[in-house]
């Protein structure tokens, strides 16, 4: 018997009160399925999502099951970049995975439908479809047109830099701006949106070719009719997220990450969902997975083209096709086939047929996605670097990295919060050889916000972009381009190295060997053994400093945040040792 019928007996409220909306009699007989989406005004990435909804509830109601609608929505890193909203975003993937587990557990669902594009909706709802282990279907939002003049979102940051420096005249800017978004979706970038999207489908919980469907064409509502079909079989199946979702199944998700030039964000994201499951996961597969799978897709801003073009060109399935060796085809999918089954009858989804209308534009398939003997980089996208300055780990996406800055050595200059370096950036005070380190901006620190516009005004800079780098415990959007390390743990608000850097300190960089570390004092090297006495006195005076946050979403988030190389995620551990210490 079905969850939902089996409450219906204990339950004599439920049915009167669902016969108070749109339920007839007949459907509380029925599988009752929660659509779950991120609908709302706040972003494009969400705006057109409630034509998805009303499509899956038509779908949901012609497989005889009954949908009802939910929505938690999301907020846009996009808008909340440059002030202090963009501490709030991180954690407002905790709290949509939260709501979507309260609505989940609070009436008796069969199924949850979750459709959602966009930077924290879908992680967030790949934490949630963890935490309930129920049938579930991720419904990805697709993406975004490319502007008028190839104009991306992407690119207004980078010309408010140029403008701020004197570069370009405030019109071209304010130009930029008018024609980068001329549709709903995911932005037109491999960004986190379109990177986790991706992910989802890598996973197994969406369906083959889903992710970066053009949503300003027809084949993202055929293909939520067509997940409306799977879910409802995959309830009479019983068929659960902890059935489909594996270490296999996420060492899927990474091998295609590094294939795709993915989001750094992601090493947030995949480790967080994975301990969800009870799977713990490190930089160190990253690192494994990446140094074997190479870099194929040429989308920006590592490479020429928008996400869209991607799908046309084939996107995951045909990724998946073309790094097959590197896969697990065995593992099961929300088809209830496996990927290599799925991978042999893409026919069975109809709503691939769109990838045959080309966009006027684009270029062949071949130089949208490389092939396997002639890839963008031998090595994927992804490094993760170790040293006396980040022992946990920290992470570059080094497929976006100027030669000259694999191998580097540069002079700290110092800064507690990304306003204080963006103005020195700005101002021109940051020359070529610093190694710009902007701490305190972690999840403990300060909700571990994007240093979105701080990496865009150096890699914009010709002056810069090739000979200084940017360090951080705290993170970057997406569309980071350039020598940008983040994700440094522990990071400084835990005590962390990263807290004990001084002006002028020398950081060395050495990307093959995966390694960041100090070298140096005032400029001049020491050794290994001097450099670890000098940090052992240093930590000896450092004082931790008072919270910035201490009520609200942020103040819980930033006192219980497990590090950035674990997920971020709230770490009820940490909460219940800390409970536990207060009780003895």
């Amino acid at each position: 018997m079905l969850k939902s019928q089996k409450i219906r007996e204990s339950s004599p409220e439920l049915d009167a009160l669902k016969m108070g909306m749109d339920w007839k009699e007949d459907d509380l007989s029925k599988a009752q399925i929660l659509v779950s989406s991120t609908y709302g005004y706040g972003h494009p990435g969400s705006f057109h999502l409630d034509q998805l909804v009303e499509e899956a509830l038509q779908s949901l109601k012609k497989q005889g099951a009954k949908g009802a609608s939910m929505i938690v929505s999301d907020i846009c890193d996009g808008i909340a970049q440059g002030h202090d909203g963009m501490n709030y975003s991180l954690v407002s993937r905790e709290m949509i995975a939260n709501m979507v587990e309260v609505q989940a557990k609070a009436a008796p669902y069969d199924g949850i439908m979750m459709i959602s594009a966009c930077d924290k909706a879908v992680p967030a709802h790949l934490l949630a479809a963890a935490r309930l282990n129920m049938p579930i279907i991720q419904v990805p939002g697709g993406s975004m047109a490319l502007g008028k003049k190839k104009t991306t979102v992407d690119m207004t940051a980078r010309d408010y830099a140029r403008y701020k420096r004197g570069e370009i005249s405030k019109e071209k800017y304010l130009e930029t701006q008018k024609l980068a978004c001329p549709s709903c979706g995911a932005c037109q970038f491999m960004g986190t949106a379109s990177t986790m999207q991706v992910m989802a489908e890598a996973l197994g919980l969406a369906l083959p070719g889903s992710a970066l469907i053009p949503a300003n064409g027809p084949y993202l509502k055929e293909m939520t009719d067509l997940a409306a079909s799977f879910l409802t079989e995959a309830v009479k199946k019983d068929l659960k997220v902890k059935d489909i979702v594996t270490k296999k199944s996420i060492e899927n998700a990474i091998a295609v990450h590094a294939a795709i030039g993915g989001s750094s964000n992601a090493l947030l994201h995949l480790p967080a969902f994975a301990h969800e499951l009870g799977i713990e996961i490190d930089g160190n597969l990253f690192d494994e997975i990446n140094r074997k799978v190479p870099f194929l897709v040429n989308t920006i801003p590592s490479g020429d083209y928008p996400t869209q073009y991607f799908w046309y060109a084939g996107a995951v399935p045909e990724i998946m096709e073309r790094i097959k060796e590197h896969l697990h085809l065995d593992v099961l999918t929300v088809t209830g086939k496996t990927l290599g089954e799925n991978l042999q009858s893409l026919a069975d989804f109809s709503y691939l047929k769109g990838m045959e209308e080309k966009p006027a534009l684009m270029p062949e398939k071949e130089k949208v996605i490389f092939s396997m003997d002639s890839p963008i980089n031998e090595e994927g996208a992804i490094a993760v670097l170790k040293g006396n300055l980040a022992p946990e780990g920290s992470v570059v996406k080094h497929s976006a990295l100027p030669e000259e800055m694999k191998d580097f050595v540069g002079r700290a200059r110092v800064f507690d919060q990304e306003e204080e370096a963006m103005e020195a950036v700005l101002n021109g005070d940051i020359v070529s050889g610093d190694a710009v380190i902007i701490r305190y901006e972690g999840p403990k620190g300060s909700g571990m916000p994007e240093m979105y516009y701080t990496t865009e005004a150096i890699a914009s800079d010709p002056k810069l972009n090739k000979t200084t780098a940017l360090i951080t415990d705290g993170r970057y959007s997406g569309a980071t381009r350039g020598p940008a390390i983040g994700h440094v743990s522990p990071e400084a608000a835990s005590g962390g190295p990263i807290a004990l850097v001084k002006e002028n300190d020398l950081i060395e960089i050495d990307i093959e060997n995966r390694s960041i570390n100090i070298i140096g004092v005032s400029g001049e090297e020491k050794s290994k053994e001097e450099i670890s006495q000098i940090l052992n006195e240093r930590a000896k005076d450092w004082v931790k400093p008072e919270p910035k946050f201490l009520n609200g979403v942020l103040g819980i988030f930033t006192q219980l945040a497990a590090s950035p190389m674990k997920g971020a995620y709230i770490d009820t551990e940490y909460l219940s040792n800390l409970i536990n210490k207060s009780t003895k």
